[in-house]
């Protein structure tokens, strides 16, 4: 089954692939290991709670493949078809799957409570994931530092957890009252059409 696009939704795909560049570099070089801190998983979190699952994941889809195709959208103000090989390059393509994650369990059930757990879980997906491929291409191609550990890259994002763990909560708590407020809009429309 084809997805058709229509306008409006291109236009909030590419509004939320600008907000992940803006998210990335937000706070330009602030770095705790190998770790830049970034807005990433706020703005991933949040495309898939309120564009839903598809269009989210496309969303953040369009954003990996600009920073791929060379335009300085990744953290520290990087791209081009060298990132694949940093070390952070999972985050990157973890944002896909977070954005669809978070999405597909909203559309299930689009609870308040939802939201919230949603939100953590896609939090949860982006830091297995993203240390997970951070400690592999320390270890297989990027070179390790001495005495590194899968461990040590998750003590390395301990530094950015307390930022992400309320972020999260608040894209949860935000994209559910941006959703009512959605809702509520089209319900009036509706009305005063009929």
């Amino acid at each position: 089954m084809r997805m058709k696009l229509k306008p409006i939704d291109i236009t909030m795909a590419a509004m939320f692939a600008a907000l992940m560049a803006i998210g990335a570099n937000i706070t330009a070089f602030i770095m705790i290991g190998g770790v830049p801190i970034t807005l990433t998983t706020f703005f991933s979190i949040l495309s898939g709670l309120i564009l839903g699952s598809r269009l989210g994941a496309i969303s953040m889809t369009i954003y990996a493949l600009i920073g791929l195709a060379g335009v300085p959208v990744f953290a520290q103000f990087s791209g081009g078809p060298q990132s694949i090989l940093m070390p952070t390059f999972g985050f990157i393509l973890s944002n896909i799957l977070v954005a669809y994650a978070v999405g597909k369990m909203v559309e299930i059930k689009s609870t308040r409570t939802m939201f919230l757990i949603a939100s953590l879980v896609g939090m949860a997906i982006n830091y297995i994931f993203g240390t997970t491929w951070m400690y592999f291409a320390y270890v297989l191609w990027f070179g390790a530092p001495e005495g590194f550990s899968y461990g040590m890259a998750w003590l390395w994002m301990v530094a950015p957890l307390p930022k992400d763990i309320i972020f999260s909560v608040l894209a949860g708590g935000l994209a559910y009252r941006i959703q009512g407020l959605v809702y509520k809009t089209n319900k009036s429309e509706n009305k005063s059409i009929a």
